[in-house]
C-alpha cells in the first residue's frame, strides 16, 4: 500500500480512512492501566512508558500504524511483519500527550489477557500525533456509522 500526503482538508475524507491510513512512527512501549479512558489516566501511563523508554536506551521499533473502521493495525517498517492488529471495539481511548505532544497513546483491552493496556508512540512532529489521534476518532465514527447503517433494518 502506498502512502500518501495529508491533503489540508484531509479531515473531511471518508475514502481514504475506509481502505486504511499509514503513519510512520516509533514504538516507545506498553503499561497496564486500571482505567479505560481518561486524561490523568493516559498522562500518568505515557509518563511511565517515556520513563522507562529512556532508561532502556534501545533502538526504537519503527512501526507502520494503519487506522481504518476495523481499528489499529501494526507492521514492522522494516521487516514488513504484522506486530499486532487490534479491532476498534477493544480501543477505549487515544489522546496526543500535552506535555510529551510529539506522543501519540491508545488504550486497548488485550485479546489474550482482557487487561487494559496503553501503547505509546512517538511521531516526528507534533501535527502527526495530533492527526493519528483525529484520524482515530473519525475512524469510531465511521466505524458506528457502519454499525448503525447494518442495524437500522432490524
Amino acid at each position: 500500500r502506498r502512502r500518501r500526503k495529508l491533503p489540508e482538508s484531509w479531515a473531511d475524507m471518508q475514502e481514504p480512512l475506509l481502505e486504511g491510513m499509514c503513519f510512520t512512527l516509533k514504538y516507545l512501549g506498553m503499561t497496564l492501566v486500571e482505567k479505560p479512558k481518561g486524561e490523568d489516566m493516559a498522562a500518568a501511563a505515557i509518563r511511565r512508558i517515556v520513563a522507562t523508554a529512556r532508561v532502556g536506551a534501545r533502538k526504537f521499533q519503527k512501526v507502520i500504524l494503519t487506522v481504518s473502521p476495523r481499528g489499529i493495525s501494526l507492521q514492522d517498517a522494516d521487516t514488513k511483519e504484522m506486530v499486532e492488529n487490534v479491532s476498534i471495539y477493544r480501543i477505549s481511548y487515544c489522546t496526543t500527550d500535552k506535555l510529551q505532544n510529539k506522543v501519540f497513546a491508545y488504550v486497548a483491552q488485550s485479546q489474550e489477557s482482557g487487561a487494559l493496556e496503553c501503547h505509546a508512540f512517538l511521531s516526528p512532529k507534533k501535527k502527526i500525533a495530533q492527526a493519528v489521534t483525529l484520524t482515530v476518532a473519525q475512524a469510531f465514527q465511521m466505524a458506528l456509522d457502519l454499525w448503525e447503517a447494518t442495524h437500522a433494518g432490524r
